[in-house]
């Protein structure tokens, strides 16, 4: 009895910790002002177009690796099923 109630104080005070260091986490700084692109003020983001979006065939490599390693999975199961 006494050994979980140590376990929950232990796993309770771990869990307060990670909460309590939190922000001393991050990744990175806060940044600064945005990046210029539009007029003196700098406000506005300095690409939207189609080019400046990272996301082309990697996403759909991504996808296929996805539909063949879930193919694969099913192709398993029915296996080990049967």
């Amino acid at each position: 009895m006494m050994n979980k109630i140590k376990q929950g104080v232990l796993k309770f005070n771990l869990l307060l910790a990670f909460i309590a260091c939190n922000m001393a986490l991050f990744a990175q700084p806060p940044g600064g002002p945005p990046p210029g692109g539009g007029g003196t003020t700098g406000t506005t983001p300095p690409c939207w177009e189609p080019e400046c979006v990272p996301i082309d065939s990697g996403l759909i490599f991504l996808l296929i690796a996805g539909l063949v390693l879930g193919a694969r999975m099913l192709y398993t199961r029915k296996q080990q099923v049967v």
